[in-house]
C-alpha cells in the first residue's frame, strides 16, 4: 500500500486487489485529471470505455512509474530509440511505440502502435508502483467534451460511477500531454507547456 493514496473516506482508499480486480478509478495527472484502470483486465477497460462513452478504435494511453514497467512493450526498439525515451521520460510525452504481442487489442485499438508514457506527476506513479505495473490513462471526460479540470467536475460528471477518485492537486502542464511518433518523430499531438 502506498501510504499517500490511503484516506479515511472508502471512495479514496485504493488497494493493489482492487486495481487488480478492476476497479475503475479517478486521479490527478500533470494537466488534466485522468481515468484508468488495469490494462489486462478487459472488463475494466470495457467499463471505463462505456463511462466515457468512447469506443475501443482510437486506442488508450498507458502510463508507469517508470521505464522498467515497460519492458514487455519495449522489445524490439533500437538502443537508439530507447535512449530518446530516456531522454524525455519521466514527463508530459507520450510516445506511440511499435505493437508487441503483449499489447492487448483493445488497448491499441485499430493502430500498429501503443501510446506509453511516464508520468512526472506523484500521485499517477504512485498509483503505477502500488499496481506493479502501467494503467490505462485517459482524460476524466464524456467523448467530446473538454476533460475535467479538478475533483468536483470529475464528480459532477461521473457520479457514484468510479470506484475510487484519489484526492491531489494537477502538475504544471497545460492540458493533455504531446504525442510523439517513436519512430518517425513526428509530433502527432502538440503539448501545451507548462
Amino acid at each position: 500500500m502506498v501510504s499517500n493514496l490511503k484516506t479515511t473516506e472508502s471512495k479514496t482508499e485504493c488497494t493493489q486487489q482492487s486495481l487488480l480486480e478492476g476497479a475503475v478509478i479517478a486521479y490527478p495527472t500533470e494537466g488534466v485529471w485522468g481515468l484508468g484502470c488495469a490494462p489486462e483486465s478487459s472488463s475494466a477497460v470495457e467499463r471505463l470505455l462505456q463511462l466515457k462513452q468512447r469506443p475501443t478504435e482510437p486506442g488508450l494511453i498507458l502510463v508507469a512509474a517508470d521505464i522498467q514497467q515497460f519492458e514487455p512493450y519495449l522489445i524490439g526498439i533500437t538502443p537508439e530509440q530507447r535512449q530518446k525515451l530516456e531522454q524525455r521520460w519521466p514527463g508530459p510525452v507520450t510516445f506511440l511505440v511499435p505493437e508487441t504481442e503483449f499489447c492487448p487489442h483493445y488497448i491499441k485499438g485499430h493502430h500498429a502502435t501503443v501510446a506509453l508514457r511516464v508520468s512526472a506527476h506523484p500521485i499517477v506513479r504512485d498509483l503505477c508502483r502500488l499496481k506493479g505495473g502501467p494503467l490505462v490513462s485517459t482524460s476524466a471526460n464524456l467523448r467530446g467534451q473538454p476533460p475535467a479540470m479538478s475533483q468536483a467536475e470529475v464528480t459532477a460528471i461521473f457520479g457514484d460511477q468510479l470506484d475510487f477518485v484519489i484526492p491531489g492537486e494537477l502538475g504544471g502542464q497545460v492540458g493533455p500531454s504531446e504525442i510523439v511518433d517513436l519512430e518517425s518523430g513526428r509530433v502527432v499531438r502538440p503539448g501545451q507547456g507548462a
